[in-house]
């Protein structure tokens, strides 16, 4: 006899049904030292005209990564109903906490969003709110948008991404999502542990997906909001669920193939990238080297590239630690 589903403790003071636009929040209660009755306050907003499909939109699901948040809290305010049909569904602050303390993980519990799903509904804070997402959004979601950049410590040249999928057809569907986006590079991406991730989730149970990396280094340009921007008009259009034109941009397609696209630090110190983003490399070349900080007259790590291709994201902070991503290196799809 199987058990009953514990209950997540998060409500909504939204209507998900209702026509018409509503901004309010998933209260998660939250007992804490400076509030004992306290809770979460998640904002939310539902734009809704009736039947169609559904987009679920989410940025801040790493606290330190702002083109997701600005994008969606921008088009919350501006999404006309009477444009619409069907509903989007915007969360710009996924994981609240994180994107109040301006981390990538959350200062409660330390819990990083992208890696806690399915959730549990009797977990952290973070767990509970991955278990909301995993049970109650997702189900509601047709295509499923999670705006992403490279925070405190990643630069990325500004791509949206889709997973090579088992399923071809839903990848095919992942992929002309993708390339509806627009962005400047289109990226069939590789994760390095796919374990936990919304990603995962949403593509488990059939979804339409699409992420992005769109910069980073902890801050937002005009050109990466405003490729965001296009990029989320540009999949409503795709999707029928808005109307007017969407607007082209040339895309260089890049795949990465294997773990070699990864070039990881095996030592600690100060970092000298020889090469930068969007840059060509062959094989052995030379990409970065480590500079020891705490002597001198030590020769420097040299680190080359174990496979041709374009430098599409480096490491962000001039100092970096053994384990450490220092370069991605993609391969241009022709």
């Amino acid at each position: 006899m199987s058990e009953t589903p514990l209950r997540n403790p998060i409500s909504p003071t939204v209507d998900f049904e209702r026509d018409g636009v509503q901004h309010g929040y998933l209260r998660l209660p939250y007992s804490r030292d400076d509030s004992a009755w306290g809770a979460l306050m998640i904002p939310i907003s539902v734009v809704k005209n009736g039947a169609g499909p559904t987009a679920l939109f989410s940025g801040g699901n790493h606290g330190d990564e702002y083109e997701g948040p600005l994008a969606l809290s921008k088009l919350a305010r501006g999404l006309d109903p009477a444009r619409l049909r069907g509903r989007v569904i915007i969360i710009p602050f996924m994981n609240a906490p994180a994107v109040w303390a301006g981390t990538r993980t959350s200062p409660i519990d330390r819990g990083n969003l992208n890696r806690s799903f399915p959730g549990r509904p009797d977990g952290s804070v973070t767990e509970k709110i991955a278990d909301y997402f995993q049970r109650h959004l997702l189900p509601l979601a047709d295509l499923v948008l999670d705006i992403h950049s490279g925070g405190k410590t990643l630069d990325f040249l500004p791509f949206a991404a889709c997973h090579v999928l088992a399923d071809k057809v839903q990848q095919a569907r992942c992929e002309a999502a993708m390339r509806a986006f627009a962005a400047p590079y289109c990226m069939r991406m590789l994760e390095q542990d796919a374990l936990g991730m919304y990603d995962t989730a949403a593509e488990a149970l059939g979804k339409i997906f699409v992420t992005t990396e769109l910069g980073g280094g902890g801050s937002v340009s005009a050109r990466s909001l405003a490729i965001a921007e296009r990029g989320v008009r540009n999949l409503l259009i795709h999707f029928d669920l808005l109307d007017g034109e969407a607007e082209p941009s040339e895309s260089v397609m890049l795949d990465m193939p294997d773990e070699d696209c990864y070039l990881c630090s095996e030592s600690d110190g100060l970092l000298e990238m020889c090469k930068d983003l969007g840059e060509t490399v062959q094989r052995g070349e030379r990409v970065a080297r480590v500079h020891d900080a705490r002597r001198t007259g030590v020769a420097p790590v040299e680190y080359r590239a174990p496979r041709g291709g374009l430098i599409s994201a480096r490491h962000f902070p001039g100092r970096v630690q053994s384990g450490d991503t220092l370069a991605v290196i993609a391969q241009v799809v022709l």
